[in-house]
């Protein structure tokens, strides 16, 4: 049976059980002090891909949301 993955959402899809042992064996570390190994190759390998100096990892909809609001807004607007 083929695996459908609902990508309209960050809450809508459920890890399959390759997502989920992929996670619990992550290399992982302090994003917020930049020594996560994980979140690290991910930046680098999307910045690569497009072709960019850098990249950032936004581990919600949310919170990419939030980024482009205060990016293209100032306070009040």
């Amino acid at each position: 049976m083929k695996e459908i993955i609902d990508l309209r959402s960050d809450t809508v899809t459920k890890p399959s059980k390759g997502m989920l042992d992929a996670m619990m064996s992550a290399k992982v570390g302090d994003d917020v002090f930049g020594d996560d190994p994980t979140v690290i190759e991910l930046e680098n390998k999307a910045a690569n891909m497009f072709d960019k100096e850098t990249a950032l990892f936004c581990p919600s909809g949310t919170m990419t949301n939030q980024i482009a609001i205060k990016v293209h807004t100032k306070p009040g607007d």
